[in-house]
């Protein structure tokens, strides 16, 4: 005899739209296994792995790299349970895979992004989100139009001491804070990363599909940049990325916008260029953006010709606040008074967890639909906010950001860029 308690059938059927809706595979509740896949296993795709790996109800069946060596030592970290695969479609099109992680060469995230939500799976993808502007839009739109939850890598958001020390600026205890400088510098030898010519491929990587639908380009070992002392060196080349701006401006700026509730720049400007290095990098080894947020200054510096700084720091960020100032990077947070202010001298050490907590917070909000800590919308505007200074530099314009367009319009087709055949981003 049907169920005639129409409570019971509308409840019924929600939970039903509920389940298919939102989950790919077998995923149906909290204490249900993630499947898990992992695209791109170079030195942050394998440590991504092994954060995940520690969580609970993650089950990696799947691992991707278009490098045969990266690829099985990725294998190799699961004991051989995960497939390695060569092609990062036959991942998508996988419909047991609920999450996918993304660690390419960063012009590869948004086209993989945005095809991971149509093909209805939830991503943790790595910074920067994207490499022009108008990506980091798509992938914005591709995770609300699909309703997929996006963690993007700027993981500092989750660790407790950058939490609360972007509490501390908004509680206003550094008083009027109206300058905020954040860096990174060091010294390193003028060879750089050297000039290796350009060579065939090695034959155990297809360098066709790692450049994708980055320019054509004969194969060279920096331009590739796997090295076992290093990140990858792509890092360094317009075609992949935007050198030290996105690579770790995107972690420090990321930070600063946390801390004043995700206000962007209203206007940027950027200089630098290549003064000390003989390298083939095209990015520059000295940089100092400068930006003008509503009611501060922010800047960010980096160098390689030297390694001096404050607090014998090579990184970090600074509030400057009428009654104080607070310094922080991924060891510590320290609040110095100034003089005659009633603000107490602080220093608190960090554990550094931050990328567990940060997996753990991903993972949570795929069971929960929440948006996560680093959802894709947040690190899209911080890397907007990177990328603004790379076009300042790039078109020597001083930009004026409404927080959609650039004002300039000699500068905005630095906003999009082409992608090589057959490679189309649609959302």
């Amino acid at each position: 005899m049907p169920d005639q308690n129409p409570r019971r059938d509308f409840l019924k059927a929600a939970s039903a739209a509920l389940t298919t809706q939102i989950f790919t595979g077998n995923l149906k509740g909290a204490n249900d296994t993630v499947n898990a896949a992992f695209i791109g296993m170079g030195r942050m795709g394998r440590a991504n792995l092994g954060f995940a790996m520690k969580q609970d109800g993650v089950n990696v069946t799947h691992v991707c790299d278009v490098y045969k060596p990266n690829l099985d030592l990725a294998v190799d970290m699961t004991r051989g349970k995960a497939k390695g695969v060569r092609d990062f479609r036959e991942i998508l099109a996988d419909k047991s895979i609920d999450i996918v992680c993304i660690a390419t060469p960063d012009h590869w995230h948004a086209y993989m992004t945005v095809e991971a939500c149509k093909a209805g799976k939830d991503v943790y993808v790595e910074k920067p989100v994207c490499v022009v502007i108008d990506e980091g839009k798509k992938m914005v739109e591709a995770a609300r139009k699909y309703k997929r939850v996006v963690q993007a890598g700027t993981m500092q958001r989750s660790g407790i001491h950058f939490q609360q020390a972007a509490g501390i600026v908004r509680s206003g205890k550094l008083g009027d804070v109206t300058m905020v400088h954040t860096w990174n510098v060091g010294l390193m030898d003028v060879e750089g990363i050297g000039n290796p010519p350009d060579t065939q491929p090695p034959a155990d990587l297809d360098w066709d599909m790692w450049l994708g639908p980055a320019p054509k380009r004969p194969f060279n070992a920096n331009r590739f940049g796997v090295d076992p002392k290093a990140f990858s060196h792509f890092r360094w080349f317009w075609d992949y990325a935007g050198g030290m701006m996105t690579d770790w401006g995107v972690h420090w700026l990321d930070i600063v916008q946390m801390a004043f509730d995700e206000k962007m720049p209203a206007s940027i400007a950027c200089v630098g260029g290549k003064f000390r290095l003989k390298d083939n990098r095209e990015t520059p080894d000295t940089i100092h953006a400068s930006y003008e947020y509503p009611g501060f200054c922010g800047t960010y510096e980096n160098r390689y010709g030297n390694a001096q700084s404050m607090f014998d720091k090579n990184g970090g960020i600074l509030f400057f606040g009428d009654k104080g100032t607070l310094f922080v990077d991924r060891g510590e947070y320290r609040v110095i008074p100034e003089k005659g202010s009633d603000l107490k001298e602080e220093i608190v050490k960090s554990s550094n967890n931050s990328n567990m907590a940060h997996w753990a917070n991903f993972l949570e909000c795929v069971r929960t639909r929440q948006r996560p800590v680093s959802d894709i919308e947040k690190c899209y505007r911080s890397t907007a906010t990177c990328l603004l200074a790379n076009i300042a530099l790039r078109g020597r314009l001083r930009l004026d950001w409404d927080g959609e367009t650039i004002k300039q319009p000699e500068a905005r087709k630095f906003m999009t860029r082409e992608y090589r055949k057959p490679w189309k981003l649609v959302v």
